[in-house]
């Protein structure tokens, strides 16, 4: 039997929300359990979703927009707290990397002082990642921090912002992140995804049904929801099954 999953910790968007948490999720694959993005609030998210701390092998963080990045130091503490002993693993883009390390410092959190091995590896766009020997991505670029450099202080920073075709179990996984628009959607359009899991803050629905009829994959997932996304979306329920499209919850599952 295939225990293989993906479960939903967060849905909502940037905007904090009393009925979700901020988007994540977390893969688990032959016993190995990945985070895709640590936001405010993940460690109560975690919780909530009645998952170990010391049962996450990996985080991955997409940017570092605080409602995919601000929660994880925070998230370590409770790693530390909980009498963590096993290694985690930390994947950032590799320019980000420096910021990570400055942030955790920033935090307190000495490796000295830690109970367990904290690992951050890198990662670059168009290069295949091996997580392990049944995990693996391959990352893009898509221009959902563009705005930004046109800001005097665009030169101090880094503007990596990934979007992720994963490949677990001989399956594509396309998970956008957060994007810029429509042109991000076909970033992997030479591949064939099973699954797509899409943010629906920065695109419009009718974009993303033209992509679902484009790409054609076997199942998509709308995650990054506001409460104003909520209502619109449960206008177009209808409309969106007919078109394969499943807006989801935190605490929905699917299996890989």
């Amino acid at each position: 039997m295939n225990n293989s999953i993906i479960k939903f910790i967060g849905t909502g968007s940037g905007k904090t929300s009393l009925k979700r948490y901020h988007s994540s999720f977390l893969i688990s694959h032959r016993g190995y359990n990945l985070l895709v993005d640590a936001g405010d609030g993940i460690s109560k998210g975690i919780l909530t979703q009645k998952i170990s701390f010391s049962g996450i092998n990996g985080i991955l963080i997409t940017h570092l927009h605080p409602d995919h990045y601000a929660g994880l130091a925070s998230l370590i503490v409770q790693m530390k707290l909980n009498k963590r002993k096993s290694s985690l693993q930390i994947i950032v883009h590799k320019k980000l990397k420096k910021i990570v390390d400055n942030f955790l410092l920033a935090s307190y959190l000495f490796r000295e002082r830690m109970n367990f091995e904290l690992i951050i590896d890198v990662f670059e766009h168009d290069k295949i990642f091996n997580i392990n020997d049944s995990i693996s991505f391959i990352s893009k670029q898509n221009s959902h921090l563009n705005k930004y450099k046109k800001y005097p202080e665009e030169k101090r920073l880094d503007f990596s912002c990934s979007s992720i075709l994963f490949e677990i179990n001989q399956k594509y996984i396309f998970y956008t992140g957060d994007i810029g628009g429509k042109k991000d959607l076909y970033l992997f359009k030479g591949c064939k995804p099973d699954t797509i899991i899409s943010e629906v803050t920065h695109v419009s629905i009718e974009d993303l049904i033209e992509a679902s009829s484009s790409l054609k994959p076997r199942r998509f997932y709308l995650t990054h929801i506001s409460e104003e996304i909520e209502s619109i979306l449960a206008q177009k329920k209808s409309f969106l099954k007919i078109n394969n499209i499943t807006p989801v919850v935190d605490g929905f599952t699917i299996r890989i």
